[in-house]
């Protein structure tokens, strides 16, 4: 690959040996061609992030919420970084005061707010892990966490206690103490009490602390300082590890990346914390503006409310997952469309005069100043009128979407791509780089990145348009998975990470995921679907000998292609008067609603999650074979194969399930 704008070559490609395939040149970003910026100095542990900034801007806005007055929202009111610092004083010594002190696993549940971020800096400060609960990893994910992680204490949303305590008596064992972020039920505390545990409200728990004072133990780099957990491809959950270094040396990256684009973040600059801070994505963030000494807004925890929300926090940098970002488009599509003919005429006009300049290579803010003031100024006034950069991450962004908010969001629109495993920010693509559209760009200036060929699908990373997995190496790895050695070892070979992800470098030294080489893949709003695993679930339907499972990163939803059993076909067939031979009975709509009812009652039975159901099937009544090339000698499915033999059926799947009236 010639040498480009953005990457240095660190390491020669390697040619395949008995025990590993090739490996392309060794990359990193050219923001780091003079070596890794190095964390601040004293700069140790996620604590210090927050207690520096505590010393150098004690008075400035760090956590707010909207205040409700009578029912109705009003402003956002703040606690100042010294306020905060206060009561995770508090938080700590109270739960020191429990008994729990360094190395205890702490777990955190409920949607994101100041009391979410004030656990978990009590849990820095005094060496507990925190680990995050959250239910979407599926039913019994919260007991399983608990358990596995040995969890000993617990936050938790208010109107989430239900959910902790449907886990008992399984999690008593490890679980000796539950702190409400809000109040607690008589009922709730009966219930708790019987199992031997004790209980508080949030105030109740801020008074164990008062007039304590505990120590606080020494941090060390190497000491994890969070465990996440991620869906595993097969069965449970994984806990990934992850170690204060690991966000310092990203923090110390990402400062580095934004500085070089002139896009530096200062203690003027507002987010809205609405992501999960379960995931990792959104945690970074977060401890980039603490360690900014910027302000957090937080939302009120309902989608619908969302928009009103940024309208009134007014954030300068706003991060999405597609989902929201697509909804967001299509929200401005409608409007343009039914605003009549004259403005959607000038709309027009002005999206092809600013896009051609920004193709020509003007940047956002000089390609069309007139209509970004007269045109475009209410998409950006939609957002609160002051965000700057728009950062995607989570599951790929279409390019039309990206491309569309690019030109009329007056802001930066950038798409990134990292692992819990790496600790998120890995890869994004760069302001202004047009030509880095539908890519996740060029590395963070913190890793060490190459392509490994898979050889088995084709992907060579010594070719002249390098392909393979991407693999990462850097102080941003994670330490490993909780209790399974095993696993970490299948993912970490001689110090790279492979993601399993399969990546494709482009002439400008950005990245292009272009498949996965598992069979795991992310659905648009960002869920993880482990194919196989919801394969051998909808096997259980009797009425279905085979069933092939669909799903990519630019729809929400799944669609399946079935080999429904002859017989028990037939005989439905019969009861309900579907005339015709086997094959037109397959044809028949009515046939296609009776195997998605038998899926959906199967899903219900097992507590499958609403976007693993299935949502349209087409039903062959030929058996996938080695004929076709669909299947291996040992039966097991060739997916690319049977997205190429089906591709058509699977559009049309996919088109008429996205109708607005279907």
């Amino acid at each position: 690959m010639a040498q480009n704008n953005f990457l240095v070559e660190v390491e020669k490609g390697k040619e395949a040996n008995d025990r590993r395939p090739s490996m392309g040149p060794v990359y990193r970003s050219v923001f780091a061609k003079d070596g890794f910026p190095l964390p601040i100095d004293g700069m140790d542990s996620c604590w210090d992030v927050f207690r520096m900034t505590v010393e150098r801007y004690p008075e400035n806005r760090m956590l707010g919420r909207r205040e409700i007055l009578n029912g109705k929202p009003g402003n956002y009111v703040w606690q100042t970084y010294k306020e905060v610092y206060d009561l995770v004083i508090k938080v700590g010594n109270a739960m020191r005061s429990c008994g729990f002190g360094e190395g205890a696993k702490c777990g955190i549940y409920g949607v994101n707010c100041p009391e979410w971020i004030i656990s978990m800096e009590a849990c820095n400060a005094h060496g507990l892990y925190c680990v995050p609960l959250y239910d979407t990893l599926g039913a019994g994910a919260v007991e399983f966490v608990i358990c596995h992680a040995e969890v000993s204490i617990a936050f938790s949303e208010e109107k989430k206690i239900s959910e902790v305590l449907k886990t008992f008596p399984n999690t008593t064992e490890y679980l000796k103490t539950l702190v409400s972020f809000g109040k607690v039920t008589p009922e709730q505390r009966e219930e708790v009490e019987k199992f031997g545990l004790a209980i508080y409200s949030w105030d109740e728990f801020l008074q164990l602390g008062d007039g304590k004072q505990f120590d606080l133990p020494v941090k060390k780099k190497s000491d994890v300082c969070t465990i996440m957990y991620t869906s595993g491809t097969t069965g449970d959950p994984k806990g990934v590890m992850i170690s204060n270094e690991s966000i310092i040396a990203l923090l110390a990256g990402v400062k580095r990346l934004l500085e070089s684009v002139n896009e530096k973040l200062d203690e003027n600059d507002v987010y809205l914390s609405y992501l999960p801070l379960a995931h990792i994505f959104d945690r970074v963030i977060e401890e980039l503006f603490i360690l900014t000494g910027a302000s957090i807004g937080f939302w009120r925890g309902d989608v619908k409310l969302l928009i009103e929300d940024i309208g009134e926090l007014k954030p300068t940098i706003f991060c999405a997952v597609p989902r929201v970002l697509d909804r967001i488009y299509s929200g401005l599509n409608q409007k343009v469309s039914s605003g009549g003919f004259l403005k959607k005429t000038v709309f027009n006009f002005a999206y092809a005069h600013k896009f051609r300049n920004m193709k020509k290579g003007s940047k956002h803010e000089q390609a069309s100043p007139i209509f970004d003031k007269f045109v475009f100024s209410q998409v950006k006034q939609g957002l609160g009128g002051k965000v700057r950069l728009i950062l995607s991450g989570a599951a790929p962004l279409s390019t039309h979407v990206e491309t569309f908010l690019r030109v009329v969001a007056c802001a930066h629109v950038i798409q990134g791509y990292g692992l819990t495993e790496t600790c998120a920010g890995t890869f994004v693509s760069l302001p202004n780089e047009l030509s880095m559209l539908g890519t996740v760009g060029p590395p963070v200036p913190n890793v060490d990145v190459c392509l490994e060929s898979v050889p088995e699908m084709g992907y060579d990373a010594l070719s002249n348009t390098p392909r393979g997995e991407v693999c990462v190496k850097g102080k941003t790895l994670f330490s490993g998975y909780y209790k399974r050695e095993d696993l970490t070892k299948e993912v970490m070979v001689d110090g790279w990470f492979h993601t399993g992800d399969i990546g494709e470098w482009q002439p400008d030294g950005s990245l292009k995921i272009i498949d996965r080489k598992k069979n795991i893949f992310k659905l648009s709003q960002g869920e993880y679907v482990a194919v196989e695993n919801l394969e051998n679930i909808y096997g259980l339907v009797t009425a279905i000998d085979s069933i092939w499972v669909y799903g990519n990163s630019f729809e929400s939803f799944l669609v399946a292609v079935v080999n429904p059993n002859k017989e028990a076909l037939e005989r439905w067939a019969e009861e309900n008067g579907v005339n015709g031979d086997f094959n037109s009975v397959c044809e028949s709509p009515r046939a296609k609603e009776y195997i998605l009812g038998e899926l959906a009652k199967i899903s219900k039975e097992k507590k499958l999650k609403g976007f693993e159901f299935i949502k349209a099937v087409h039903l062959d009544p030929e058996p996938f074979d080695m004929e076709r090339d669909l299947i291996t000698p040992t039966y097991k499915k060739k997916r690319p194969q049977l997205l190429k033999y089906y591709q058509n059926i699977i559009d049309n799947m996919y088109k008429s399930a996205n109708k607005p009236n279907a």
